[in-house]
Protein backbone atom coordinates (compact mmCIF):
# COMPACT_ATOMS: atom_id res chain seq x y z
CA UNK A 1 0.00 0.00 0.00
CA UNK A 2 1.55 3.31 -1.33
CA UNK A 3 0.17 5.98 0.93
CA UNK A 4 -2.01 4.48 4.13
CA UNK A 5 -3.35 8.42 4.18
CA UNK A 6 -3.82 8.47 0.55
CA UNK A 7 -7.81 8.17 0.30
CA UNK A 8 -7.90 10.46 3.32
CA UNK A 9 -6.27 13.40 1.51
CA UNK A 10 -7.02 13.49 -2.08
CA UNK A 11 -10.10 13.15 -3.87
CA UNK A 12 -11.25 11.52 -7.02
CA UNK A 13 -9.62 13.00 -10.11
CA UNK A 14 -12.13 12.08 -13.44
CA UNK A 15 -10.46 11.79 -17.23
CA UNK A 16 -11.49 15.08 -19.01
CA UNK A 17 -13.90 15.61 -22.11
CA UNK A 18 -12.93 17.14 -25.06
CA UNK A 19 -15.49 20.76 -25.51
CA UNK A 20 -18.92 19.43 -26.65
CA UNK A 21 -18.41 21.69 -30.13
CA UNK A 22 -15.23 20.35 -31.30
CA UNK A 23 -15.69 16.93 -30.41
CA UNK A 24 -19.74 16.46 -32.08
CA UNK A 25 -17.74 17.51 -35.84
CA UNK A 26 -16.01 13.72 -36.04
CA UNK A 27 -15.76 10.16 -34.78
CA UNK A 28 -13.05 10.59 -33.30
CA UNK A 29 -12.24 9.25 -29.49
CA UNK A 30 -12.30 12.69 -27.12
CA UNK A 31 -11.63 11.46 -23.73
CA UNK A 32 -8.66 12.83 -22.21
CA UNK A 33 -6.82 10.67 -19.91
CA UNK A 34 -4.72 11.07 -16.83
CA UNK A 35 -1.70 12.27 -16.96
CA UNK A 36 1.04 10.46 -14.17
CA UNK A 37 1.13 12.79 -11.56
CA UNK A 38 -3.03 12.02 -12.09
CA UNK A 39 -2.75 8.98 -11.88
CA UNK A 40 -0.30 8.79 -8.95
CA UNK A 41 -2.82 10.68 -7.45
CA UNK A 42 -5.81 8.20 -8.10
CA UNK A 43 -3.58 5.06 -7.19
CA UNK A 44 -2.79 6.60 -3.83
CA UNK A 45 -6.31 6.53 -2.53
CA UNK A 46 -6.65 3.27 -2.81
CA UNK A 47 -7.21 2.05 0.87
CA UNK A 48 -5.87 -1.55 0.33
CA UNK A 49 -8.91 -2.72 2.26
CA UNK A 50 -8.80 -6.11 4.31
CA UNK A 51 -11.59 -7.45 1.60
CA UNK A 52 -11.16 -5.74 -2.04
CA UNK A 53 -14.90 -5.82 -2.98
CA UNK A 54 -13.45 -4.49 -6.38
CA UNK A 55 -12.03 -7.70 -6.94
CA UNK A 56 -14.95 -9.58 -7.01
CA UNK A 57 -17.44 -6.98 -8.23
CA UNK A 58 -14.88 -6.59 -11.33
CA UNK A 59 -16.43 -9.65 -13.46
CA UNK A 60 -12.78 -10.90 -14.72
CA UNK A 61 -11.39 -10.61 -11.20
CA UNK A 62 -8.75 -7.88 -11.92
CA UNK A 63 -6.34 -7.57 -9.30
CA UNK A 64 -6.68 -4.11 -8.36
CA UNK A 65 -5.26 -3.11 -5.50
CA UNK A 66 -2.00 -4.63 -6.80
CA UNK A 67 -2.16 -2.26 -9.99
CA UNK A 68 -3.53 0.79 -8.38
CA UNK A 69 -0.42 0.66 -5.75
CA UNK A 70 2.40 0.09 -8.45
CA UNK A 71 0.46 3.05 -10.67
CA UNK A 72 1.10 5.40 -7.31
CA UNK A 73 4.74 3.90 -7.53
CA UNK A 74 4.81 4.67 -10.92
CA UNK A 75 6.29 1.22 -11.60
CA UNK A 76 3.73 0.96 -14.83
CA UNK A 77 5.48 -2.23 -16.90
CA UNK A 78 4.68 -4.17 -13.53
CA UNK A 79 1.58 -2.41 -13.64
CA UNK A 80 0.93 -3.93 -16.79
CA UNK A 81 1.30 -7.32 -15.84
CA UNK A 82 -1.10 -7.93 -13.22
CA UNK A 83 -3.73 -6.46 -15.05
CA UNK A 84 -2.37 -8.48 -18.26
CA UNK A 85 -2.68 -11.79 -15.94
CA UNK A 86 -6.56 -11.82 -15.99
CA UNK A 87 -8.06 -9.30 -18.82
CA UNK A 88 -7.26 -9.87 -22.29
CA UNK A 89 -8.13 -6.40 -23.67
CA UNK A 90 -8.21 -3.35 -21.18
CA UNK A 91 -8.35 -1.47 -23.59
CA UNK A 92 -11.53 -2.17 -24.28
CA UNK A 93 -12.99 -2.37 -21.08
CA UNK A 94 -10.76 0.74 -20.09
CA UNK A 95 -12.92 2.78 -22.69
CA UNK A 96 -16.45 1.01 -22.66
CA UNK A 97 -17.27 -0.90 -19.35
CA UNK A 98 -19.40 0.69 -16.84
CA UNK A 99 -17.06 0.05 -14.26
CA UNK A 100 -18.86 -2.45 -11.38
CA UNK A 101 -15.37 -2.66 -9.66
CA UNK A 102 -16.26 1.38 -8.83
CA UNK A 103 -19.24 0.27 -7.32
CA UNK A 104 -18.07 -1.75 -5.20
CA UNK A 105 -15.22 -0.22 -3.70
CA UNK A 106 -15.17 0.27 -0.27
CA UNK A 107 -14.16 3.88 -0.19
CA UNK A 108 -17.26 4.12 -2.20
CA UNK A 109 -19.37 3.12 0.94
CA UNK A 110 -19.53 6.77 1.91
CA UNK A 111 -17.08 8.65 -0.60
CA UNK A 112 -16.21 8.71 -4.05
CA UNK A 113 -14.28 5.33 -5.36
CA UNK A 114 -11.35 5.19 -6.71
CA UNK A 115 -10.99 5.63 -10.10
CA UNK A 116 -10.35 2.17 -11.47
CA UNK A 117 -11.39 2.32 -15.32
CA UNK A 118 -9.63 5.69 -15.32
CA UNK A 119 -6.44 3.85 -13.98
CA UNK A 120 -6.93 0.60 -16.31
CA UNK A 121 -7.46 2.65 -19.28
CA UNK A 122 -3.86 4.58 -18.45
CA UNK A 123 -2.19 1.82 -17.65
CA UNK A 124 -3.35 -0.54 -21.13
CA UNK A 125 -2.16 3.05 -23.31
CA UNK A 126 1.41 3.03 -21.59
CA UNK A 127 1.92 -0.71 -22.19
CA UNK A 128 0.82 -0.20 -25.95
CA UNK A 129 3.37 2.95 -26.34
CA UNK A 130 6.61 1.65 -24.42
CA UNK A 131 5.86 -2.04 -26.59
CA UNK A 132 5.53 -4.32 -24.09
CA UNK A 133 2.23 -5.79 -25.61
CA UNK A 134 3.76 -8.44 -27.41
CA UNK A 135 2.30 -11.47 -28.85
CA UNK A 136 2.90 -15.09 -27.33
CA UNK A 137 2.66 -17.88 -29.41
CA UNK A 138 2.72 -21.19 -28.04
CA UNK A 139 5.98 -23.20 -28.19
CA UNK A 140 4.55 -26.40 -28.50
CA UNK A 141 1.61 -26.98 -30.62
CA UNK A 142 -1.15 -30.14 -30.23
CA UNK A 143 -2.27 -30.99 -32.97
CA UNK A 144 -5.65 -29.70 -31.83
CA UNK A 145 -8.56 -27.85 -34.06
CA UNK A 146 -11.21 -25.59 -32.62
CA UNK A 147 -13.44 -23.32 -34.39
CA UNK A 148 -14.72 -20.10 -32.24
CA UNK A 149 -17.85 -18.54 -34.10
CA UNK A 150 -17.95 -15.27 -33.40
CA UNK A 151 -15.36 -12.83 -32.83
CA UNK A 152 -16.61 -10.11 -30.20
CA UNK A 153 -14.97 -9.60 -27.13
CA UNK A 154 -15.79 -13.61 -26.32
CA UNK A 155 -14.83 -15.05 -29.17
CA UNK A 156 -11.33 -12.87 -29.54
CA UNK A 157 -10.87 -13.47 -25.60
CA UNK A 158 -11.42 -17.69 -26.28
CA UNK A 159 -9.50 -18.01 -29.46
CA UNK A 160 -6.60 -15.56 -27.82
CA UNK A 161 -6.24 -17.91 -24.61
CA UNK A 162 -6.38 -21.49 -26.77
CA UNK A 163 -3.67 -20.55 -28.90
CA UNK A 164 -1.36 -19.72 -26.49
CA UNK A 165 -1.63 -23.20 -25.38
CA UNK A 166 -0.81 -24.42 -28.76
CA UNK A 167 -4.20 -25.23 -30.49
CA UNK A 168 -5.04 -24.11 -33.78
CA UNK A 169 -7.45 -21.92 -33.55
CA UNK A 170 -10.12 -20.10 -36.63
CA UNK A 171 -12.14 -17.78 -35.57
CA UNK A 172 -14.90 -16.87 -37.67
CA UNK A 173 -16.67 -13.76 -38.64
CA UNK A 174 -20.16 -12.86 -40.99
CA UNK A 175 -19.14 -9.42 -41.21
CA UNK A 176 -16.02 -8.25 -43.25
CA UNK A 177 -13.91 -7.04 -39.88
CA UNK A 178 -13.21 -8.76 -37.05
CA UNK A 179 -14.78 -7.19 -33.84
CA UNK A 180 -18.46 -8.10 -33.82
CA UNK A 181 -20.02 -5.75 -31.93
CA UNK A 182 -17.15 -3.63 -30.50
CA UNK A 183 -16.43 -3.00 -34.20
CA UNK A 184 -19.76 -2.31 -35.42
CA UNK A 185 -21.99 -1.35 -32.49
CA UNK A 186 -19.73 0.73 -30.31
CA UNK A 187 -19.19 3.85 -32.22
CA UNK A 188 -15.78 5.51 -32.94
CA UNK A 189 -15.76 8.47 -30.58
CA UNK A 190 -16.40 5.87 -27.24
CA UNK A 191 -13.59 3.36 -28.80
CA UNK A 192 -11.34 3.63 -32.33
CA UNK A 193 -11.40 0.45 -34.07
CA UNK A 194 -7.57 0.75 -34.22
CA UNK A 195 -7.75 -0.69 -30.58
CA UNK A 196 -9.16 -4.22 -32.23
CA UNK A 197 -6.65 -4.21 -35.43
CA UNK A 198 -4.05 -4.31 -32.94
CA UNK A 199 -5.25 -6.90 -31.24
CA UNK A 200 -6.15 -8.78 -34.61
CA UNK A 201 -2.50 -8.55 -35.41
CA UNK A 202 -1.55 -10.03 -32.06
CA UNK A 203 -3.37 -12.84 -31.98
CA UNK A 204 -2.64 -13.60 -35.39
CA UNK A 205 1.00 -13.38 -34.64
CA UNK A 206 -0.24 -15.94 -32.21
CA UNK A 207 -0.70 -18.52 -34.71
CA UNK A 208 -5.36 -17.53 -34.73
CA UNK A 209 -6.57 -17.69 -38.35
CA UNK A 210 -9.05 -15.56 -39.17
CA UNK A 211 -12.12 -15.78 -41.38
CA UNK A 212 -14.19 -13.36 -42.06
CA UNK A 213 -17.12 -12.58 -44.48
CA UNK A 214 -18.32 -16.40 -43.24
CA UNK A 215 -21.72 -17.16 -42.06
CA UNK A 216 -21.88 -20.15 -39.78
CA UNK A 217 -25.40 -21.46 -39.83
CA UNK A 218 -28.31 -19.36 -41.40
CA UNK A 219 -30.22 -16.34 -40.27
CA UNK A 220 -34.47 -16.65 -40.87
CA UNK A 221 -35.30 -15.03 -44.05
CA UNK A 222 -36.36 -11.00 -43.19
CA UNK A 223 -33.50 -10.84 -40.21
CA UNK A 224 -32.41 -7.45 -39.69
CA UNK A 225 -29.35 -8.70 -38.13
CA UNK A 226 -26.36 -7.46 -39.72
CA UNK A 227 -24.60 -9.56 -42.09
CA UNK A 228 -22.01 -9.51 -45.02
CA UNK A 229 -20.52 -12.67 -45.38
CA UNK A 230 -20.13 -13.77 -48.53
CA UNK A 231 -19.70 -17.16 -47.90
CA UNK A 232 -21.42 -19.84 -45.70
CA UNK A 233 -20.62 -23.31 -43.37
CA UNK A 234 -22.93 -25.38 -42.54
CA UNK A 235 -22.74 -26.45 -38.72
CA UNK A 236 -22.25 -29.54 -39.77
CA UNK A 237 -19.60 -29.28 -41.59
CA UNK A 238 -17.50 -27.68 -39.02
CA UNK A 239 -17.89 -30.36 -36.31
CA UNK A 240 -16.35 -32.42 -39.11
CA UNK A 241 -13.87 -30.30 -39.63
CA UNK A 242 -12.64 -29.47 -36.15
CA UNK A 243 -11.71 -30.80 -32.65
CA UNK A 244 -14.07 -28.25 -30.56
CA UNK A 245 -16.68 -25.78 -31.90
CA UNK A 246 -17.12 -22.48 -28.81
CA UNK A 247 -20.19 -20.46 -29.91
CA UNK A 248 -19.55 -16.85 -28.97
CA UNK A 249 -21.70 -15.11 -31.10
CA UNK A 250 -23.91 -11.98 -29.09
CA UNK A 251 -27.71 -12.02 -28.47
CA UNK A 252 -28.34 -9.93 -32.18
CA UNK A 253 -31.64 -10.57 -32.11
CA UNK A 254 -33.27 -6.89 -31.31
CA UNK A 255 -36.30 -6.30 -29.41
CA UNK A 256 -38.91 -4.72 -31.72
CA UNK A 257 -42.01 -2.63 -30.85
CA UNK A 258 -45.44 -3.96 -32.26
CA UNK A 259 -47.85 -1.03 -32.44
CA UNK A 260 -49.39 0.54 -34.57
CA UNK A 261 -47.65 1.85 -37.46
CA UNK A 262 -44.36 -0.30 -37.15
CA UNK A 263 -44.43 -1.11 -40.94
CA UNK A 264 -43.73 2.88 -42.13
CA UNK A 265 -40.60 3.68 -43.55
CA UNK A 266 -38.36 5.62 -41.13
CA UNK A 267 -38.44 3.42 -38.57
CA UNK A 268 -35.43 1.19 -37.84
CA UNK A 269 -33.63 -0.66 -35.41
CA UNK A 270 -30.48 0.71 -33.53
CA UNK A 271 -28.21 -2.12 -34.99
CA UNK A 272 -29.43 -1.04 -38.65
CA UNK A 273 -28.39 2.85 -37.84
CA UNK A 274 -25.43 1.96 -35.91
CA UNK A 275 -22.99 -0.23 -38.24
CA UNK A 276 -23.01 1.75 -41.00
CA UNK A 277 -21.76 4.97 -39.25
CA UNK A 278 -18.97 2.45 -37.94
CA UNK A 279 -18.66 1.10 -41.54
CA UNK A 280 -18.36 4.34 -43.49
CA UNK A 281 -15.76 5.66 -40.49
CA UNK A 282 -13.47 2.53 -41.32
CA UNK A 283 -13.68 4.36 -45.59
CA UNK A 284 -16.48 1.97 -46.89
CA UNK A 285 -19.36 3.28 -49.16
CA UNK A 286 -22.42 2.56 -47.59
CA UNK A 287 -25.73 2.62 -50.13
CA UNK A 288 -28.38 4.41 -49.01
CA UNK A 289 -27.12 4.96 -45.17
CA UNK A 290 -29.59 5.60 -42.51
CA UNK A 291 -28.81 9.44 -41.58
CA UNK A 292 -29.78 11.85 -39.05
CA UNK A 293 -29.45 15.13 -41.14
CA UNK A 294 -31.57 17.79 -40.42
CA UNK A 295 -34.25 14.99 -38.68
CA UNK A 296 -36.30 14.84 -35.97
CA UNK A 297 -34.70 12.08 -34.08
CA UNK A 298 -36.70 9.64 -31.56
CA UNK A 299 -34.48 7.17 -29.77
CA UNK A 300 -36.69 4.11 -27.71
CA UNK A 301 -34.55 2.94 -25.13
CA UNK A 302 -32.52 4.48 -22.67
CA UNK A 303 -29.67 2.25 -22.33
CA UNK A 304 -26.32 2.26 -23.74
CA UNK A 305 -27.33 1.25 -26.90
CA UNK A 306 -30.06 4.34 -27.28
CA UNK A 307 -27.09 6.57 -25.75
CA UNK A 308 -25.02 5.51 -28.66
CA UNK A 309 -27.67 6.58 -31.24
CA UNK A 310 -28.22 10.04 -29.39
CA UNK A 311 -24.67 10.87 -29.79
CA UNK A 312 -24.52 9.23 -33.86
CA UNK A 313 -27.22 11.57 -34.64
CA UNK A 314 -25.73 14.79 -33.40
CA UNK A 315 -22.79 14.32 -35.62
CA UNK A 316 -24.93 13.65 -38.16
CA UNK A 317 -26.79 17.01 -37.76
CA UNK A 318 -29.68 15.95 -36.59
CA UNK A 319 -32.57 18.83 -35.94
CA UNK A 320 -33.32 17.43 -32.69
CA UNK A 321 -32.57 14.22 -30.26
CA UNK A 322 -35.04 13.09 -28.00
CA UNK A 323 -34.77 9.68 -25.77
CA UNK A 324 -37.89 7.85 -24.20
CA UNK A 325 -37.41 5.17 -21.40
CA UNK A 326 -40.20 3.37 -20.33
CA UNK A 327 -38.81 3.69 -16.89
CA UNK A 328 -39.44 6.12 -14.02
CA UNK A 329 -36.80 8.51 -13.69
CA UNK A 330 -34.01 7.07 -11.62
CA UNK A 331 -32.59 8.88 -8.49
CA UNK A 332 -30.03 11.05 -9.12
CA UNK A 333 -28.04 9.64 -6.07
CA UNK A 334 -28.47 6.00 -4.72
CA UNK A 335 -29.11 4.36 -1.81
CA UNK A 336 -25.84 3.60 -0.78
CA UNK A 337 -26.78 1.58 2.22
CA UNK A 338 -29.17 -0.54 0.19
CA UNK A 339 -27.03 -1.28 -3.22
CA UNK A 340 -23.20 -1.36 -1.96
CA UNK A 341 -21.34 -3.60 -3.36
CA UNK A 342 -23.90 -4.09 -6.03
CA UNK A 343 -24.63 -2.23 -9.00
CA UNK A 344 -26.62 0.88 -7.74
CA UNK A 345 -30.05 2.38 -9.66
CA UNK A 346 -29.28 5.85 -10.49
CA UNK A 347 -29.83 8.43 -12.97
CA UNK A 348 -26.55 8.06 -15.31
CA UNK A 349 -26.09 10.98 -17.82
CA UNK A 350 -23.62 10.06 -20.65
CA UNK A 351 -21.02 11.90 -22.81
CA UNK A 352 -24.17 11.90 -25.55
CA UNK A 353 -26.46 13.20 -23.50
CA UNK A 354 -24.44 16.34 -22.49
CA UNK A 355 -24.10 17.12 -26.78
CA UNK A 356 -27.57 17.64 -26.44
CA UNK A 357 -30.87 15.29 -25.93
CA UNK A 358 -34.42 15.91 -24.29
CA UNK A 359 -35.00 12.99 -22.15
CA UNK A 360 -38.69 11.51 -21.39
CA UNK A 361 -38.84 9.07 -18.65
CA UNK A 362 -42.04 6.88 -17.37
CA UNK A 363 -43.12 7.03 -21.47
CA UNK A 364 -45.03 4.32 -23.81
CA UNK A 365 -45.66 4.71 -27.80
CA UNK A 366 -48.86 3.83 -28.50
CA UNK A 367 -48.94 4.26 -32.26
CA UNK A 368 -46.58 5.66 -35.24
CA UNK A 369 -48.22 8.03 -37.51
CA UNK A 370 -47.03 9.18 -40.68
CA UNK A 371 -47.97 10.48 -44.11
CA UNK A 372 -47.43 8.77 -47.84
CA UNK A 373 -45.92 6.12 -45.66
CA UNK A 374 -43.31 7.54 -43.86
CA UNK A 375 -43.70 8.47 -40.00
CA UNK A 376 -44.04 11.93 -39.25
CA UNK A 377 -44.33 11.24 -35.56
CA UNK A 378 -45.31 9.21 -32.67
CA UNK A 379 -48.66 9.15 -29.74
CA UNK A 380 -47.21 8.32 -26.63
CA UNK A 381 -48.61 8.21 -22.81
CA UNK A 382 -47.21 8.15 -19.52
CA UNK A 383 -46.89 5.27 -17.39
CA UNK A 384 -46.72 4.34 -14.02
CA UNK A 385 -45.45 0.61 -12.37
CA UNK A 386 -48.37 -0.84 -10.77
CA UNK A 387 -49.02 -3.95 -9.36
CA UNK A 388 -46.30 -5.96 -11.49
CA UNK A 389 -47.34 -4.04 -14.82
CA UNK A 390 -47.22 -0.52 -16.31
CA UNK A 391 -50.29 1.25 -16.94
CA UNK A 392 -51.36 4.28 -18.60
CA UNK A 393 -51.69 7.55 -16.83
CA UNK A 394 -55.50 9.14 -17.76
CA UNK A 395 -55.01 12.18 -19.97
CA UNK A 396 -51.13 12.53 -20.36
CA UNK A 397 -51.55 11.42 -23.62
CA UNK A 398 -48.67 13.51 -26.59
CA UNK A 399 -47.28 13.49 -29.73
CA UNK A 400 -43.99 13.86 -30.64
CA UNK A 401 -42.60 14.91 -34.20
CA UNK A 402 -40.32 12.76 -35.66
CA UNK A 403 -38.59 11.75 -39.16
CA UNK A 404 -36.74 9.30 -37.93
CA UNK A 405 -37.42 6.59 -34.69
CA UNK A 406 -34.88 4.02 -33.94
CA UNK A 407 -35.34 1.58 -31.30
CA UNK A 408 -33.22 0.40 -28.96
CA UNK A 409 -34.67 -1.73 -26.66
CA UNK A 410 -31.98 -4.01 -26.09
CA UNK A 411 -32.00 -7.26 -27.16
CA UNK A 412 -33.68 -10.75 -26.56
CA UNK A 413 -31.95 -13.49 -27.31
CA UNK A 414 -29.05 -14.97 -29.69
CA UNK A 415 -30.88 -15.62 -33.52
CA UNK A 416 -32.69 -19.37 -33.02
CA UNK A 417 -31.48 -20.95 -35.98
CA UNK A 418 -27.67 -20.38 -35.40
CA UNK A 419 -28.24 -22.85 -32.23
CA UNK A 420 -30.70 -24.98 -34.00
CA UNK A 421 -28.33 -25.88 -36.82
CA UNK A 422 -26.10 -27.06 -34.52
CA UNK A 423 -29.16 -28.46 -32.13
CA UNK A 424 -28.42 -27.12 -29.24
CA UNK A 425 -30.59 -26.72 -26.55
CA UNK A 426 -32.13 -23.37 -25.42
CA UNK A 427 -32.71 -21.96 -21.96
CA UNK A 428 -36.26 -19.84 -21.08
CA UNK A 429 -34.94 -17.50 -22.94
CA UNK A 430 -33.78 -18.86 -26.05
CA UNK A 431 -30.07 -18.51 -24.85
CA UNK A 432 -27.95 -21.46 -25.50
CA UNK A 433 -27.97 -23.81 -22.74
CA UNK A 434 -24.65 -24.26 -20.99
CA UNK A 435 -23.63 -23.95 -17.50
CA UNK A 436 -20.65 -22.28 -16.06
CA UNK A 437 -19.22 -24.53 -13.86
CA UNK A 438 -15.72 -25.65 -13.06
CA UNK A 439 -16.26 -28.77 -14.49
CA UNK A 440 -17.53 -29.55 -17.63
CA UNK A 441 -18.55 -25.65 -17.58
CA UNK A 442 -19.81 -23.83 -21.32
CA UNK A 443 -20.66 -27.28 -22.51
CA UNK A 444 -23.65 -27.72 -24.47
CA UNK A 445 -25.48 -30.72 -24.57
CA UNK A 446 -23.90 -31.13 -27.94
CA UNK A 447 -20.58 -33.32 -28.10
CA UNK A 448 -17.34 -31.07 -28.27
CA UNK A 449 -19.55 -27.45 -28.92
CA UNK A 450 -19.33 -25.30 -26.54
CA UNK A 451 -21.17 -21.65 -25.66
CA UNK A 452 -20.28 -18.63 -24.47
CA UNK A 453 -20.81 -14.72 -23.68
CA UNK A 454 -24.12 -13.19 -24.84
CA UNK A 455 -25.03 -16.10 -26.97
CA UNK A 456 -25.52 -17.95 -23.64
CA UNK A 457 -26.00 -15.44 -20.95
CA UNK A 458 -28.11 -13.35 -23.00
CA UNK A 459 -27.21 -9.32 -23.26
CA UNK A 460 -24.48 -8.35 -21.10
CA UNK A 461 -21.74 -6.17 -21.02
CA UNK A 462 -17.90 -6.30 -22.57
CA UNK A 463 -16.67 -7.52 -19.31
CA UNK A 464 -18.50 -10.44 -18.63
CA UNK A 465 -18.21 -11.91 -22.47
CA UNK A 466 -14.42 -11.50 -21.57
CA UNK A 467 -14.72 -13.65 -18.23
CA UNK A 468 -16.62 -16.20 -20.53
CA UNK A 469 -14.27 -16.93 -23.42
CA UNK A 470 -11.63 -16.94 -20.76
CA UNK A 471 -13.22 -19.38 -19.40
CA UNK A 472 -14.64 -21.31 -21.74
CA UNK A 473 -11.22 -20.96 -23.13
CA UNK A 474 -10.53 -23.23 -19.98
CA UNK A 475 -12.78 -25.80 -20.34
CA UNK A 476 -12.14 -26.94 -23.77
CA UNK A 477 -8.47 -26.95 -23.29
CA UNK A 478 -9.08 -29.53 -20.14
CA UNK A 479 -11.71 -31.04 -22.69
CA UNK A 480 -9.35 -31.77 -25.55
CA UNK A 481 -6.09 -32.21 -23.44
CA UNK A 482 -7.80 -33.99 -20.19
CA UNK A 483 -6.23 -30.96 -17.95
CA UNK A 484 -5.61 -27.24 -18.57
CA UNK A 485 -3.17 -24.73 -17.23
CA UNK A 486 -5.12 -21.74 -18.23
CA UNK A 487 -6.58 -19.54 -15.93
CA UNK A 488 -9.95 -19.45 -15.23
Amino acid sequence: MGKVTGFMEFERVEEGYKPVPERVKHYKEFVVGLTNEQAKVQGARCMDCGTPFCNSGCPVNNVIPDFNDLVYRQDWQNAWAVLDSTNNFPEFTGRICPAPCEAACTLNVNDEAVGIKSLEHAIIDRAWEHGWVAARPARIKTGKKVAVVGSGPAGMAAAQQLARVGHDVTLFEKNDRIGGLLRYGIPDFKMEKSHIDRRVKQMEAEGVTMRTGVMVGELPKGSKVTNWAKETISAKQLQQDFDAVVLTGGAEQSRDLPVPGRDLDGIHFAMEFLPQQNKVNAGDKVKGQLRADGKHVIVIGGGDTGSDCVGTSNRHGAASVTQFELMAMPPEQENKELTWPYWPYKLRTSSSHEEGCDREFAIATKEFIGEKGKVTGLKTVQVEFKDGKFVEVAGTEKEYKADLVLLAMGFVSPVATILEGFGVDKDARGNAKATTDFTGGYATNVPKVFAAGDIRRGQSLVVWAIREGRQAARSVDEFLMGFSDLPR
